[in-house]
């Protein structure tokens, strides 16, 4: 198994023998308006795809999506993804996914296979208080296959009793965290801040954990810099903070 970061929380994974492309977000940069009552008032994504999007999508099999915050699945993704494409995600989307012509959707309610590969679902928080309430929901998903690591995408939650079972009940070889301390002009963040990632390395154990869903949409605030300083400061080794077009290897 082999993961590449593409941009935010878009990667393209390499797993027991197939390729699958994981919330594409495939716009070009400043397609988009600035996130609502956020600081940073830019337009989105800040930066562009690293590869040409037709890199992106060669030889792409399958679709995971987590949630469908333009973030996560925008109308580029919508529209250039083939229509008959298994694509995964939470039942609370599959009417989306459906009236965009993807007849292949799927609902992952607990749990689903496709090709050798058990895609199981898991719960987390997209923030805390009233802004977390407010949220639509989201998902995580494990991966697990014979012969490859275990592998547990969070999705867009912070630190949470949901992720420590998570990390209890599948012990993950490979941990994919969604950073950026994502922030409104009021409340706490909705996704994992430097201490949040901090927390998941810690209960994570020897599992690797990958940061992602940085520097690229303006209510991110949190940058890999201040990430990988904090996590040098409390003594965190076992993670990465790769870069847009960057390869991670499981290192299992």
């Amino acid at each position: 198994m082999r993961l590449r970061l593409i941009r935010h929380a878009t990667l393209t994974i390499e797993y027991n023998g197939h390729k699958l492309i994981i919330d594409p977000m495939l716009d070009e940069a400043g397609a988009r308006p600035p996130i609502q009552n956020s600081p940073n008032p830019r337009k989105n994504p800040l930066v562009p795809l690293p590869i040409p999007v037709a890199e992106v999508l060669e030889g792409v099999e399958a679709v995971l999506v987590t949630h469908t915050h333009s973030d996560h699945w925008d109308a580029t993704a919508a529209e250039l993804l083939g229509k008959s494409l298994p694509l995964f995600g939470q039942i609370e989307d599959q009417a989306k996914f459906r009236s965009q012509g993807f007849g292949a959707a799927q609902a992952v309610r607990e749990s689903a296979v496709w090709n050798g590969i058990e895609i199981v679902r898991t719960d987390g928080q997209h923030g805390r208080g009233e802004i977390g309430k407010a949220m639509a929901p989201v998902s995580g998903f494990v991966l697990r296959a014979s012969g490859e690591p275990t592998l547990y995408i969070a999705g867009d939650t912070i630190w949470c009793g949901e992720v420590q079972d998570a990390l209890r009940e599948h012990r993950p070889a490979v941990v994919v965290v969604n950073a950026g301390a994502a922030q409104f002009l009021e409340g706490d963040p909705i996704t994992m801040t430097a201490d949040d990632v901090i927390a998941t390395c810690q209960a994570a154990g020897a599992s690797k954990v990958v940061a992602v869903h940085m520097e690229a949409i303006n209510h991110c605030l949190l940058t890999r810099a201040d990430l990988g300083f904090q996590l040098e400061a409390a003594r965190v080794e076992k993670a990465e903070i790769p870069g847009d077009g960057e390869w991670v290897e499981s290192g299992v």
